[in-house]
């Protein structure tokens, strides 16, 4: 559209709103909407003056009040600045009858009618709208949409977006329905997320539920909601969904050539989470030398973290298709052992019951299911060669360090009890009588 023909269009309605303006003034039943008009503004004024101060003394919560219901009065009281405009409108509808029946006319009043909601519109906007994303979606659509009603110009701005059409292959679409695809979308999009974000906050305050059960009820809870916005959307916006066959057969194709690995992850993450064997929390190990506490379980991945603070991005996949060890169960207890030797001179009888009292004495090795077990190993080439066997409730991982604790206690009680430890030793024998040196 051209500038000098959008000036047209401007001026032809400045002339037509001029010739509207200039016949309200000069006719006498307009004379009494007019009148009308600004009584029921003034009656909507008194009742407000009344009706405002009650509504705020009933909605308003007690200091320090918490909840549900507090909450809801509280955001109750940023609707008492509608009243007033509200009220102007409800009056003005009854005149407009009062108007039609005696005068057959009532086109001042009903523009005064629109006036009005439009002020109603522009207080909810500003004090209603709380959330910034809606008050701003309020701003550039839901305002310029109430100021084209109170003109009586939105039915024209709508049959004139809907004549503009757009051609996507076979799919055809009215910049009207494009305009309207956007703000639904933006809409269902926020809608989604509030909905998400409080479904997730609810699933994960039910202590029934099993790790893996809570994010798998996470998942489809998610993909509930944006499936469901998915397909209002399209509806909103008139296309059919049978339209989309072909994009489906697409993507199917896609993902048998080259999304195939992605497929598998997603499947993969969906049956771990069903079957609940590994979830967060749980330090394992795998197959290709992986190992970590489970910090995440995402559709795609499991993320790993290192006892070092790294973390290590394993696809799902490998958690079905290879060996995993998982070393807890969300603080099963695990066992581990300390080797150590004693010199040749020790009365080996003695080191068991030493070891066993010294490692038990220990605030984390526990007795069940079975207490510090020390056994004999093996006869080494510098000494005798020990190891015990203790239970505790947690994963040496390098965090925890248990095995560092044990020995440090073996090493001190062995030297309380005056037993030694053992170094390599080595028994050299020279032979023959011709070493440069060996006479005197």
């Amino acid at each position: 559209m051209g500038k000098s023909e959008f000036a047209a269009i401007a001026e032809g309605y400045l002339h037509q709103g001029w010739a509207v303006a200039r016949d309200w003034l000069t006719r006498p039943a307009a004379w009494s909407q007019f009148a009308l008009l600004i009584a029921a503004y003034v009656l909507a004024v008194l009742a407000a003056r009344r009706i405002v101060p009650l509504a705020r003394r009933v909605l308003t919560p007690a200091e320090g009040a918490t909840g549900s219901i507090a909450d809801l009065r509280r955001f109750a009281l940023n609707f008492l600045s509608l009243v007033l405009p509200l009220l102007a409108y409800g009056l003005t509808a009854a005149g407009q009858a009062v108007t039609v029946s005696l005068f057959g006319a009532g086109a001042v009043i009903a523009f005064g009618k629109r006036v009005f909601l439009f002020l109603a519109v522009r207080l909810f906007v500003r004090d209603g709208l709380t959330d910034p994303f809606l008050r701003l979606l309020g701003r550039v659509v839901l305002l310029p949409v109430a100021a084209a009603y109170a003109l009586g110009l939105l039915g024209e701005v709508v049959a004139a977006l809907s004549a503009m059409k757009m051609q996507a292959g076979n799919i055809t679409l009215s910049v009207m329905a494009l305009i309207r695809g956007a703000i639904a979308g933006s809409l269902l999009f926020w809608l989604g997320q509030w909905s998400n974000r409080h479904s997730a906050d609810f699933i994960k305050k039910q202590p029934d539920l099993r790790p893996a059960l809570r994010e798998l009820a996470l998942k489809g809870v998610e993909v509930t909601i944006f499936g469901t916005a998915f397909v209002l959307l399209m509806s909103i916006m008139g296309i059919d969904l049978t339209a989309l066959a072909v994009l489906g057969g697409a993507l199917g194709v896609g993902i048998g050539l080259g999304l195939q690995q992605i497929a598998a992850n997603f499947i993969s993450g969906i049956i771990l989470l069903i079957e609940g064997q590994t979830t967060v929390g749980d330090y394992v190990a795998l197959n290709g030398g992986e190992v970590g506490t489970i910090v995440r379980m995402t559709a795609r991945a499991c993320i790993l973290e290192t006892f070092d603070g790294r973390w290590i991005v394993v696809p799902n996949q490998d958690f079905i298709t290879t060996r995993v060890t998982n070393y807890s169960d969300q603080g099963s207890a695990n066992r581990y052992e300390a080797p150590f030797s004693v010199s040749y001179d020790t009365d080996i009888n003695r080191v068991p019951g030493i070891i066993q009292k010294a490692v038990a004495a220990l605030p984390f090795v526990l007795t069940d299911p079975e207490p510090p077990d020390c056994e004999l190993r093996g006869f080494g080439e510098s000494g005798v060669d020990f190891a015990v066997e203790f239970w505790v409730n947690g994963i040496d991982d390098g965090k925890n360090r248990y095995t560092s604790q044990v020995l440090f206690a073996i090493w001190n009680a062995l030297k309380h009890a005056g037993i030694e430890i053992p170094y390599p030793r080595r028994v050299v024998e020279l032979r023959g009588a011709n070493i440069p040196g060996a006479a005197g």
